[in-house]
């Protein structure tokens, strides 16, 4: 991804009020905010099985995307998106949780695998292809050993952040943000520099 490529970004998440605010969701949490920062809206897209809001103008201006699919049929919405706008998946960035990431880290790549989430796998499946950049936003995992870990994923996903993580997801959120921005003005490489460098820290205790 060169400067300017950036079209569309995609955050995954469930839909509803049963979902805001958990772990899974820190991709819708991600466009709310740049959504709120801007002060723009949502808008339900049924043609595009999600939400879209638009910001910046000219060579400037992102679509934001929140598929209402849920997180295993995530894939369902992007290529509708992708193919109503004419884009290509390389033009997409995807935000999604990650518990092989620790809570205040990012790791910005222009492909790879599923790596076990649902939604990427989703997202794959209809693209046809893992060549699209994703942003993977550390959640943490429940546990270190992988039988209790297992047990305790739906949970842990699915839960809230607790208060003390408070902070540390603001400072997250904001860094995805200012990432964005640097995605569209120095392109794909430059900005993973920064954000693969991040990590915001965890309060004491």
């Amino acid at each position: 991804m060169t400067p300017g490529d950036l079209q569309l970004v995609v955050g995954l998440g469930n839909p509803g009020d049963r979902y805001e605010g958990t772990r899974h969701n820190i991709g819708f949490m991600a466009l709310d905010r740049q959504v709120a920062r801007e002060g723009v809206t949502f808008r339900s897209q049924p043609r595009l099985h999600g939400l879209l809001a638009e910001v910046g103008q000219g060579s400037r201006r992102l679509r934001l995307l929140k598929p209402q699919t849920f997180m295993n049929d995530s894939g369902r919405s992007i290529r509708a998106a992708l193919d109503w706008f004419n884009l290509q998946p390389e033009q997409c960035l995807v935000l999604v949780d990650d518990m092989d990431l620790p809570l205040g880290r990012l790791r910005l790549r222009a492909s790879g695998s599923a790596g076990g989430h649902n939604g990427l796998r989703s997202t794959i499946s209809h693209l046809g292809t893992q060549a699209f950049p994703r942003l993977r936003i550390g959640i943490g995992a429940p546990a270190t050993e992988p039988r209790e870990r297992r047990d305790r994923t739906i949970s842990h996903v699915l839960g809230r952040f607790r208060a003390e993580d408070r902070e540390v997801v603001d400072a997250v959120l904001d860094e995805v943000i200012a990432g964005l921005d640097l995605m569209q003005r120095l392109g794909l490489e430059r900005a993973g520099n920064r954000l693969n460098a991040f990590q915001a820290a965890l309060a004491a205790g």
